[in-house]
């Protein structure tokens, strides 16, 4: 039995079409952005979904709603530890207030390697790593395979499909864990998917942008021994 995860960024919000910082502040999804949610959901809809989880983040929820849209068999489910890192003082600033006092390709890193103690009094990397690692090893356990090949406990019967909808640094996180050496950037409204069969967790496509919202609050970041790309919000 193989699980297949389907990672969705929420569409583009008006912090991120201004290039301010949002982790754990929220704005609603700009007109681009709900076009965007409209393409990656209608890109989406004759896949088939087992569960369909979302950060309780409003752009996320509005983003998982769209998709739902076309599978009205499935129930929203909220997990918060699907939220966005926070950047503490530092929400709603422009980027460049946060590059000013450490680059973009230097506070990633350290985050995704757990080392870092947080912006502006925001949230850890131990801390951040330890949920995101949470979050998503409960969701594989819920749905995936089980250990004498029976039905896992989320129910399906045959190879069971989860759409997860979230933010960029929280799904690159996930990502990066399972293959650090081959993430991207994750753009808005992009689709990732993940395959988990034998105990084993492989990446099969990070960030396609079906919905066509380019680099726009997408940093490629560079990092120590590896090259990685992470996202914002």
């Amino acid at each position: 039995m193989t699980l297949t995860l389907i990672l969705v960024r929420h569409g583009q919000t008006t912090l991120n079409a201004r290039r301010h910082l949002q982790g754990a502040c929220d704005s609603p999804l700009t007109r681009t952005g709900r076009a965007g949610v409209r393409v990656t959901a209608q890109h989406l809809a004759d896949h088939r979904f087992d569960a369909v989880y979302s950060s309780p983040q409003g752009r996320a929820v509005q983003t998982a709603v769209e998709i739902l849209k076309h599978h009205p068999d499935q129930r929203l489910r909220i997990d918060h530890d699907l939220r966005e890192l926070s950047f503490g003082s530092y929400e709603r600033l422009p980027e460049r207030s946060l590059d000013a006092v450490q680059p973009w390709a230097e506070l990633v890193p350290a985050m995704l390697t757990g080392g870092h103690p947080g912006v502006g009094g925001g949230e850890s990397g131990a801390d951040f790593m330890g949920r995101v690692r949470g979050v998503f090893g409960r969701i594989v356990a819920m749905h995936g395979p089980v250990a004498d090949g029976g039905t896992p406990s989320g129910g399906a019967a045959s190879d069971p499909h989860v759409l997860v909808v979230g933010h960029g640094l929280a799904l690159g996180a996930f990502l990066w864990t399972l293959d650090p050496s081959g993430v991207v950037a994750l753009p808005n409204a992009s689709v990732s998917t993940v395959e988990v069969s034998d105990g084993a967790a492989r990446v099969v496509a990070s960030g396609v942008d079906v919905a066509g919202h380019g680099a726009v609050a997408a940093r490629p970041v560079p990092a120590p021994l590896s090259t990685l790309s992470a996202t914002a919000g």
